[in-house]
């Protein structure tokens, strides 16, 4: 019986090395965001939870008895919802995948093996129920090897960007930073040759891949975007892409979930300026403001403001104008970031390029970053989809207002994350602001589904739940006619419940 048990648990494997092997490819083999994840799925739904109890009745009972085993492989069915090969996020079977894949795949069948010999049932229900785990243990192990298989692109890298003599411009935030990026070279590639990293390439890889695939020789100006999920990766990156300007956009609560603090972010995102030569920073948030102060007797700063008047750049809130130096340099068109522009301009100001305000109105958005297009039936869509925070949600909410006066206005949403301990109080908040603007609320999916609903419940707009981005689409489409208009505000892949 305990053999069967063995067989029918490897077989279960297969479902189940799938789904949570997507999640960690879909999570950038990050641990332990599998485990997280498993979490989450197995709390979503009652049909979840049932299963999740019936796992741990079979592990349980395993001790005692070889057929109660048979419970945790019959709940591998679940989480119900979570799809094996993925509809918006399918899996991919790169070599990295195939090495993690290969590593968890040992150890479970290590646990099945000797749970079969010492006819110890209960660790053949183990190694099924904490499949996530291992995975990130995998994740873990295998994170020194990865590290030295991408040292030589890394170094390759190094050089040919040291060899091209280009300056390096090296953008952060918790957002802002891919359209201040989008901006900046708008703004000066007339002036000189540039290269910007592609899309939201900014982690380690990311850029190596970017200077080895796209650097071409008399390259003046590199700009590179810098993300970061932990202490320590961005003074990393500028090890090898030293910054001769550093710029931060933002600071909000994205990442919280990894970070738990603002003030811990702020550290990870000051690794920037370690060896700029200089630095162009918008110091709305209090914390950056207090980071100018303590580095302005390092290296020089610009500063970049949109709610206060004391800084190198600012934005006039009230005729929106654009200030370099408190003289004014052009107006900000209602379709652009503010504080982007601003950091670009202090930027720009910087490289010695005056920057031309008659290129404002043609500046590029940031695909999927409040990007504006009207449908065959007349419908005004704003596609916000990508890296949702806070702070661009509520300036999302106002670009509706402002391109629907007389039709009917609609948020469609599955709610932010990655916000920590503030997410359901700043989705809730999100709902509650959007109750009072919006005629119709769509909520996607269960992630943020309560605190959406909460928020929502405090204001006279209509409110619809969909299971998914499909059917939000669907609606819109049977709902909406010409003059109306549509905010898609954030889009979770399909890993998320």
């Amino acid at each position: 019986m305990i053999w069967v048990l063995a067989a029918a648990g490897a077989f279960a494997t297969v479902p189940v090395s799938l789904r949570w092997l997507r999640v960690a490819q879909r999570e950038h083999y990050l641990a332990p965001s599998t485990t997280r994840f498993a979490l989450r799925w197995w709390n979503t739904g009652w049909a979840n939870r049932v299963l999740l109890v019936i796992e741990m009745v079979g592990l349980g009972g395993a001790f005692f008895d070889v057929r109660m085993g048979f419970l945790a492989v019959l709940a591998q069915v679940g989480p119900i919802g979570l799809s094996l090969k993925g509809r918006t996020s399918k899996l991919a079977w790169t070599l990295r995948l195939r090495r993690v894949a290969a590593v968890s795949g040992t150890i479970v069948a290590v646990l099945f093996v000797v749970g079969a010999v010492t006819e110890l049932a209960w660790l053949i229900a183990l190694g099924l129920i904490v499949f996530p785990s291992i995975i990130d243990l995998s994740l873990l192990a295998l994170a020194p090897i990865e590290q030295r298989m991408g040292n030589r692109w890394v170094e390759k890298a190094a050089s040919k960007l040291k060899s091209s003599g280009a300056q390096v411009v090296a953008i952060t935030g918790s957002y802002g930073k891919t359209t201040a990026k989008v901006y900046l070279n708008h703004l000066i590639s007339g002036s000189v040759r540039t290269v910007a990293s592609p899309a939201s390439f900014n982690n380690r890889m990311g850029l190596a891949r970017a200077v080895n695939e796209q650097l071409v020789p008399g390259t003046e100006v590199f700009i590179a975007e810098m993300g970061t999920y932990g202490k320590g990766e961005i003074a990393s990156l500028c090890q090898w892409i030293e910054p001769s300007i550093a710029a931060i956009v933002a600071i909000g609560p994205v990442h919280l979930e990894r970070f738990r603090t603002e003030e811990r972010i702020v550290e990870a995102k000051a690794e920037i300026l370690d060896r700029a030569g200089s630095a162009v920073i918008a110091v709305d948030h209090p914390l950056l403001a207090t980071l100018v102060e303590q580095r302005s007797g390092a290296l020089p700063i610009t500063t970049v403001a949109t709610t206060v008047d004391a800084a190198d750049v600012v934005y006039r809130q009230a005729d929106r104008m654009l200030l370099l130096a408190g003289e004014p340099l052009g107006p900000v068109p209602v379709t652009v970031f503010p504080v982007n522009l601003a950091v670009a301009v202090g930027i720009a100001h910087r490289l010695g390029i005056d920057p031309d305000p008659g290129l404002f109105n043609s500046l590029p958005s940031a695909e999927h970053r409040q990007t504006i297009s009207v449908s065959e039936r007349g419908v005004t869509i704003i596609d916000d989809t990508f890296n949702s925070n806070p702070a661009g949600a509520r300036a999302g909410l106002d670009l509706l207002s402002a391109h629907a006066r007389r039709g009917r206005k609609v948020l469609v949403t599955p709610g932010m994350v990655e916000l920590g301990p503030r997410q359901d109080l700043e989705n809730e908040e999100l709902a509650r602001t959007a109750a009072g603007m919006c005629d119709d609320i769509v909520v996607i999916g269960a992630t943020n589904r309560l605190a959406l609903l909460r928020g929502s419940a405090e204001g006279p707009a209509s409110v619809t739940v969909v299971a998914n981005r499909e059917e939000a689409v669907n609606w819109v489409r049977s709902n909406l006619q010409a003059g109306d208009a549509v905010l898609y505000e954030n889009d979770l892949p399909d890993h998320y419940p």
